[in-house]
């Protein structure tokens, strides 16, 4: 077990007066059975009007807040103390019909997971066909065992492919990140996130932390991917480090699509449009993460 302090802060940066959209905030970290959140805070500034603390579809809990007034920088902070608890991530029982792929589920069941087979990738109803070859073949290379494909394609996006740090910017294709063997955090989840799906596991994305070396001052958030095992519920698995999800991990959101776990989501509208005059928008984001144990 591990207690774990996680300072966060973004700042927005804006050339010129804009008005603040509506803003979702994912930053406030699970607690439940893997893990317990002792403390959390949230700052803002400017300080919003509104602020409505929920639970979304996907089980996150987000805050959303609104404002009233110009502003020209946008900072948003959160603390928290979290403890870990799981540090065997294998303790579970399959269900006995879930010891090979593809899994014969109940009608019931697979009703509620339906979204999490969704193909995703650069076709909107088959999928990615790149993450299909690899999903397709590593499941017939571990004869279908489900923890044994976990495991291979965990380590096949962990020995093959070079991390990048890409701050910025929506996940690329799964079929770009295996062509190119590089790729951030989250596009290794979304590559096997496509490849899980292919083979008729359900998962999700998740962002979160990851400890790291504690020597280490530079810190990232980070996204790894949840497979369904049914008996063992949400499993987490991390291609960037090539291990299954405990200790080390710090889950906040996680959902269908990348978008949906997005730590901040909102937007900006000028005082001053162009079409009136104003000058053309522009922004600058800067992020600082500590974790302490």
């Amino acid at each position: 077990m591990a207690l774990l302090k996680i300072k966060h802060s973004t700042t927005y940066h804006y050339n010129q007066p804009v008005f603040l959209k509506p803003h979702v905030v994912r930053l406030r970290p699970r607690c439940d059975g893997w893990q317990k959140l002792h403390h959390y805070q949230l700052d803002v500034s400017p300080t919003p009007i509104g602020r409505s603390e929920i639970v979304d579809l996907d089980g996150n809990a987000t805050v959303n807040l609104w404002f009233d007034r110009p502003t020209e920088k946008l900072q948003i902070t959160s603390i928290s103390e979290v403890e870990t608890l799981q540090q065997n991530p294998f303790v579970y029982l399959l269900e006995p019909w879930a010891m090979q792929l593809p899994f014969d589920y109940p009608s019931s069941l697979r009703s509620q997971l339906s979204p999490y087979f969704h193909p995703l990738g650069i076709l909107p109803t088959t999928g990615d066909p790149v993450a299909a070859e690899l999903g397709e073949e590593i499941a017939y290379r571990v004869h279908g065992k489900p923890i044994d494909f976990l495991h291979q394609l965990t380590q096949e996006i962990y020995r093959n492919c070079k991390y990048v740090v890409r701050p910025h910017g929506d996940p690329q294709s799964p079929s770009m990140t295996w062509k190119k063997r590089e790729g951030s955090c989250r596009d290794f989840a979304v590559l096997f996130v496509a490849a899980c799906r292919v083979v008729g596991l359900a998962a999700r994305f998740v962002s979160g932390y990851q400890e790291g070396d504690p020597d280490s001052e530079e810190r990232d958030l980070h996204a790894w991917v949840e497979a369904y095992l049914p008996g063992a519920g949400w499993r987490g698995y991390d291609p960037t480090h090539g291990l299954a999800v405990a200790n080390g991990h710090i889950s906040v959101a996680a959902s269908v699509y990348p978008s949906y776990a997005a730590p901040v989501e909102g937007g900006v509208i000028p005082v001053t449009p162009p079409l009136a005059g104003g000058k053309p928008l522009e922004s600058q984001m800067e992020f600082h993460i500590s974790i302490d144990r």
